[in-house]
């Protein structure tokens, strides 16, 4: 039976799309319009991101790096969106940016696009883990009498991340329920922090919005080294562009989402404006109410907590931060959704070890069980393994996550520029639904390239600037595999006559999960 407001036309014509494509449906799909924009909603949270990266504004260039500067870095994250959703509305499969790469440029190109879309959410679903221990050591660590040891924080992230896949593994249904009610809880958390700063503050003095202060180095805590003005102005947009990242998670989850040709690229572009706006609403807010902004730069990473401190009651401070956690642990479980369909799409194709294990669908859950649990495990071991190590005096784990929206970025722009040369050739000759025009595409193209440009070269700046080597090296390193070994053996995703080949499989894999109705 089709969901509500989906009739079995609109299925059939969804799982053609996907048979069209050489795909069987095996995952179920559950996801609504607004299901799918809050699956990318969760994972951007900007009560997450814009949280706990805070100190990178107000520890920066001061007030301005949220005044004007988290504008402009949301307007860089929506140039990418807008020009992803184009090709999503051609392309709605599972795993998007992967196939996005192959079909519009070639096997090479989709197995690199792959990679680092892989690496990136594996890394920045630790990252975002860390940053809810850090949050919740933070807000209840000295109530609950429980320290911010690295034993306690594995134990910590062992049991959310579990707590994460086995509800992603227990079905769709289940995740968009709780995805859903993210969506909601991060439009109400926003407005709740929004009126209790704004009725906390002492003032509202707006141009403090406005208000450049060099606050790098010393005076900053050290969240930045001693830098330009310029400069520190620059390294301040990377708290919006760092939040306002993930929203390619309504691509990865495209065969489930019903009428995905046209709901998908509309939740990537929408969840982005939403994001920028509510985060805009609750920042500036937080901003009015710091009550002195040199000493709010000093606190550094403390900011938020110190702040809260000095103007919030107790009890309505504990309120605030419980929904600010119950956010965070939810931002999680979308990631785990979104990277998991990542590994059970490429593995579908041959592309990781152990791909026909990962590509497994549970006929009684209908998801990637095994892609779940692998994508948990790894980002579990990753962080474990990362604070082990140092590199001259820096933290492996802090080196890799400067790198993480780096390289989800470059994942983005990969698929742009090929579908950019593409464009009205055999390999891109039919548009989606969401069919914005080529001179829109086009134009959000260029400034995709431009705003990659700019991640890059500020995402490689002090304390950050390992992330340049890394960068360098996962393609050195990449290269040699792929013309050592993948070149001769990854297929990618079936084309052309294939695609007619693999209708029986396709019936045979549909039949296996329980697929009827089309």
């Amino acid at each position: 039976m089709a969901a509500p407001g989906y009739s079995d036309t609109d299925k059939a014509e969804d799982v053609k799309h996907l048979h069209s494509m050489g795909y069987a449906q095996e995952l179920e799909r559950r996801l609504s319009r607004f299901s799918n924009f809050a699956v990318s909603f969760s994972i951007i949270c900007i009560l997450s991101g814009g949280i706990n990266s805070l100190a990178q504004a107000t520890s920066g260039a001061g007030g301005i790096g949220i005044g004007i500067g988290w504008l402009v870095g949301c307007f860089v994250s929506l140039t990418f969106a807008v020009a992803m959703s184009q090709i999503s509305s051609a392309y709605p499969t599972a795993g998007g940016l992967y196939h996005w790469g192959s079909i519009l440029g070639n096997r090479g190109t989709g197995w690199v696009t792959a990679w680092l879309n892989l690496l990136g959410l594996i890394t920045v679903l630790g990252a975002i883990n860390v940053g809810t221990w850090t949050f919740f050591i933070g807000a209840f660590g000295p109530t609950l009498g429980i320290e911010g040891t690295l034993t306690n924080q594995m134990i910590f992230l062992v049991i959310i991340t579990g707590a994460q896949a086995l509800i992603n593994h227990l079905g769709i249904k289940l995740t968009a329920k709780l995805t859903d009610f993210s969506g909601y809880l991060i439009f109400f958390g926003s407005i709740l922090i929004a009126v209790v700063c704004l009725f906390s503050a002492e003032t509202w003095d707006f141009s403090r919005l406005f208000t450049f202060h060099n606050y790098s180095g010393e005076a900053g805590a050290s969240v930045w080294p001693s830098v330009s003005n310029a400069w520190v102005f620059a390294l301040g947009l990377l708290l919006p562009i760092y939040t306002i990242t993930g929203y390619d998670a309504s691509a990865h989850t495209s065969e489930e989402t019903i009428k995905a040709a046209s709901s998908v690229p509309r939740a990537m572009v929408m969840s982005v404006i939403w994001s920028a706006v509510f985060g805009y609403l609750f920042l500036a807010a937080f901003v009015l109410m710091i009550p002195n902004m040199d000493d709010a730069a000093k606190q550094g990473w403390n900011v938020f907590f110190w702040a809260f401190d000095q103007r919030v009651s107790p009890g309505l401070k504990e309120f605030v931060y419980l929904v600010v956690f119950i956010a965070q642990l939810l931002c999680g479980l979308a990631t785990v959704t979104s990277a998991s369909r990542m590994i059970f799409a490429f593995s579908r194709d041959g592309g990781l070890p152990g791909s026909s294990a990962l590509a497994k669908v549970s006929p009684t859950y209908r998801t990637p069980v095994a892609a779940i649990w692998t994508a948990s495990v790894l980002s579990v071991l990753f962080v474990w393994g990362s604070t082990l190590v140092s590199v001259a005096g820096t933290s492996a784990y802090t080196i890799v996550v400067s790198c993480t929206v780096i390289f989800l970025f470059l994942s983005f722009t990969v698929p742009i520029v090929l579908g950019m040369v593409a464009w009205g050739t055999p390999k891109w000759d039919k548009m989606g639904p969401w069919n914005l025009g080529r001179g829109i595409f086009m134009l959000f193209g260029v400034l995709s390239i431009v705003s990659m440009i700019l991640i890059f070269i500020i995402g490689i700046q002090p304390p950050n600037d390992w992330a340049l080597y890394i960068t360098v090296g996962f393609f050195i390193l990449t290269a040699i595999v792929w013309f050592a070994f993948e070149r001769n053996r990854f297929q990618g995703p079936p084309l052309g006559d294939i695609i007619a080949a693999r209708q029986a499989a396709i019936k045979a894999a549909e039949q296996a999960v329980g697929e009827t109705g089309h």
